[in-house]
């Protein structure tokens, strides 16, 4: 006797699409078999033809806990993330307060966040200038990933050098850990940024033009070139630009250890909503022109950009104001956590055609790999979590300020239209959301550690 089956679903995996009924035992996939075959199990769940996705895994949120709360905690953060069809999400160590740099740290943020969380959650690991005798610690207690700037960060972090993050990577390799990396060089951002200022006034082309994309792609360039030399494991945050994408492309080919991810918004928006609607789409890279987002598509299919993260980076409403804090001074981040399972689908596999089996491979298996949890999260197969998300390929939708779980309910995304919503997720085999409603309790995520 099973303990849940899940039947009449169309079964996506990273390569191919099928018909099954998946069969969960205290919380584990216990069996898939032909849709045909009697199964008995306490609690069935029609998925009535829809797709079943492997839960989704995001590889880049910023919940703001603790400290930041005003902006984002985990109970709202978790919600609106399951609610979405993400089932575990890797929390970054800035926006806390203090920033995740040692055992002691994480031992404490552990204890604020755990009895709040409504899906699984890894977390980053600090990387800055101080703490490169901690990384060690940090990577026993479990982080799976450690995050560093080599462009500009808020005054809760701290950016490395060229010369720290060698030593950093360093570090890090001798215990096979991955550092990730924000890539944009902070010399030209900020000569660009003080050139822009000279202005009597500033608009949002001055944002756009003091993130050229050549800041990006040197940064880029210096980190795989350190990872080639070093031999040692990197990952690239946030990736804006097929040009991006291509260097990091080719470093793959090579054989260099470089993974790397998007987000939603670099795959839907593009610079002109910048100077159409200001600060609630400014982030940083910034958007890119829509031909660069139509050929960032087709690095996330083949797997150049391994994940598709939201880089939910939420605030309260006056940290957007351009008239409070001008062009520059406007809190730069777009919440999207609650969003980017649908908008992945909505815009490629309805808008642009590609096979829904983009989603398991980019928002799946890819991020599980990268961040070291395959094996118990990123996939539907025996043994692995019953992670699952029933998504609707049929279902209309448009994003409302009301619909979002956010403490801040502000989001680029709200007003966008699409086709093709998560219907029902599941976590460890428990329905944590149903219909675009939270069902699932505060203090049912656990955390999640890199598998060794």
């Amino acid at each position: 006797m099973f303990d849940l089956v899940i039947k009449n679903g169309k079964i996506v995996t990273s390569d191919r699409i099928f018909e099954a009924s998946i069969c969960v035992k205290e919380g584990k996939i216990a069996a898939i078999v032909d849709p045909q075959s009697p199964v008995e199990a306490e609690k069935v769940i029609d998925a009535k033809g829809n797709y079943v996705f492997p839960g989704a895994i995001d590889s880049h949120a910023h919940l703001n806990d603790p400290g930041y709360l005003w902006r984002e905690d985990y109970a709202h953060g978790t919600a609106a993330a399951g609610v979405g069809g993400i089932t575990t999400l890797v929390d970054m160590p800035l926006q806390n307060e203090p920033a995740l740099t040692d055992a002691k740290i994480c031992d404490k943020k552990l204890e604020s966040v755990s009895p709040n969380a409504y899906v699984d959650y890894c977390f980053w690991g600090g990387l800055v200038d101080y703490n490169l005798g901690n990384l060690q610690e940090l990577d026993e207690k479990g982080c799976v990933a450690f995050k560093s700037f080599i462009g500009p960060v808020s005054p809760d972090y701290v950016s490395l050098t060229i010369g720290q993050a060698k030593e950093a990577i360093e570090i890090l390799k001798e215990y096979g850990a991955r550092a990730g990396f924000h890539c944009e060089d902070y010399s030209i951002i900020k000569w660009e940024e003080a050139r822009a200022q000279r202005k009597d006034k500033n608009d949002w082309q001055d944002f756009l033009d003091s993130r050229p994309l050549i800041a990006e792609l040197v940064a880029t360039q210096n980190i795989i070139d350190l990872a080639k030399e070093l031999d040692a494991k990197v990952h690239i945050c946030h990736v804006s630009h097929p040009k991006v994408a291509k260097i990091i492309r080719d470093a793959q080919l090579e054989g260099v250890d470089v993974t790397a991810e998007t987000c939603g918004h670099y795959l839907t928006f593009t610079d002109k909503d910048v100077i159409k609607n200001g600060s609630l789409f400014k982030c940083a890279p910034p958007l890119r022109e829509a031909a660069a987002v139509e050929e960032m598509w087709e690095y996330v299919n083949n797997g150049t950009l391994a994940c598709v993260g939201s880089d939910h980076s939420p605030c309260e409403l006056s940290e957007k104001s351009e008239e409070k804090h001008g062009v520059f001074g406007a809190w730069g981040g777009i919440s999207g956590i609650q969003n980017v399972m649908q908008v992945v689908f909505s815009e490629g596999v309805v808008n642009r055609g590609y096979s829904p089996t983009l989603l398991a491979r980019s928002l799946s298996e890819g991020p599980a790999k990268t961040f070291g949890i395959y094996g118990k999260k990123g996939a539907i197969e025996v043994g692995f979590d019953a992670d699952l998300v029933i998504l609707d390929p049929e279902k209309e939708w448009e994003i409302t300020s009301e619909s979002l779980y956010y403490v801040n309910k502000i989001s680029a995304f709200v007003g966008l239209k699409g086709k093709g919503l998560p219907v029902c997720t599941l976590v460890r085999g428990d329905v944590v959301a149903q219909d675009g409603q939270l069902t699932g309790k505060r203090g049912f995520g656990e955390f999640v550690k890199k598998i060794k």
